[in-house]
């Protein structure tokens, strides 16, 4: 037990007055707090009005035997955990037992250590219950703000493509209606864009989510993925007015999943133009750290604020900025591709000066066992 932590409550229902003595005097002695009852009524009340965390329960009372209480007590509150105890015990009894809801069983007579021993093993299933329900309410809000967060990105866009077409469709036929029937079908398109990068980036993150899309484990030439992604970003690097370069050994091989690679050196790339000053440049560097293989990723645009690097690999977290933009789900997919692949990635940076990504994955070292 945790002694910073409110005792846990123990409901004895037993007619034995010596068996709720000893049981009592036990049960307190490891810490916990105990009530007991005589019979099975009033161990009924006793557990609606206290809701204890677990409940020990005689089968052969007068009244309300024990097997009657079992479903009754889970009824009051599944998270309450009952221990039966009796003197008269079977494989039928405990099957029983067992069937209406009990968690184990305990035949009389028994000692101290055992009774302990069965009460903390109680004890610890439903913590770990609470825990996992926790968890669950958790992901269930999650789920609900996920859903939130999806309704208005994707109702932004539409609602300006909704706009631009309805201006579209109201242009009347003038001298420089050409020229302005090409602007909004340019925000269009630019919406469009935006749209599908951001069910682009949800798709992969779903994937990741279920361990479905980094798992293949083959060898992989950085230095081609890096040089890939480069060629495919030379022209918004020159529209942005940015320079790219990269440092790389001829051969850099690393233990991964090609595709997912490709999206993490895309993300790191591409959000290293756009975060850039005009005339700034990006470097792509590779070296070898002992049995991993490091890709850094540097920029000399706008850096990042200490507050906010913490933050930085959260699902939709953006550093508000005029470059602000995109889905705010690149870094993410770039954590968990890293850590799925057995890597990691981390961040420094200088604001004003620039920022530096770091990804540290596993090098090959030939086939393993396994390998796809």
């Amino acid at each position: 037990m945790n002694p910073a932590a409110e005792p846990e409550l123990v409901v004895v229902i037993d007619d034995d007055y010596a068996m709720r003595l000893s049981c009592r005097k036990i049960l307190a002695k490891s810490g916990f707090q105990v009530e007991t009852c005589e019979n099975g009524a009033q161990g009924l009340e006793a557990v609606a009005r206290l809701k204890p965390a677990l409940v020990l329960v005689d089968l052969k009372m007068p009244g309300l035997s024990g097997m009657e209480v079992i479903p009754r007590v889970r009824e009051i509150s599944r998270e309450i955990v009952v221990v039966v105890i009796t003197g008269y015990a079977t494989i039928d009894t405990a099957v029983e037992a067992m069937k209406s809801g009990a968690y184990d069983f305990l035949p009389k007579p028994f000692s101290p250590d055992e009774l302990r021993l069965i009460v903390q093993r109680g004890l610890e299933r439903r913590r770990l219950a609470l825990r996992s329900n926790q968890a669950e309410m958790e992901r269930e809000l999650l789920k609900r703000r996920f859903v939130s967060f999806v309704s208005h990105q994707l109702q932004t866009p539409l609602v300006a493509i909704h706009q631009y077409l309805s201006v579209l469709k109201r242009l009347e036929e003038t001298e420089d209606a050409a020229a302005k029937r090409r602007e909004w079908f340019d925000r269009c398109l630019k919406r469009i864009d935006d749209l599908q990068a951001l069910i682009r980036d949800w798709l992969t993150l779903a994937k990741l989510e279920g361990q479905c899309l980094a798992q293949r484990r083959v060898r992989v030439d950085l230095k081609q993925t890096v040089e890939s992604v480069l060629a495919d970003n030379a022209e918004i690097a020159a529209a942005n007015q940015v320079t790219l370069d990269s440092r790389m050994p001829d051969e850099c091989l690393v233990r991964g999943d090609p595709n997912c690679l490709s999206v993490l050196v895309d993300n790191l790339v591409g959000n290293a133009i756009k975060y850039n000053h005009p005339a700034g440049s990006v470097t792509v560097s590779v070296e070898t750290a002992g049995e991993e293989i490091e890709l850094a990723v540097s920029d000399t645009g706008i850096g990042i604020p200490e507050e906010f690097r913490a933050l930085l690999f959260d699902e939709f977290f953006r550093v508000e900025s005029a470059q602000s933009g995109g889905t705010g789900l690149g870094l993410a997919i770039c954590r968990k591709v890293a850590t799925e692949m057995g890597g990691s990635i981390h961040v420094e940076s200088e604001v004003g000066a620039g920022s530096t990504f770091r990804v540290r994955l596993p090098a090959w070292r030939g086939e393993a066992p396994g390998d796809a």
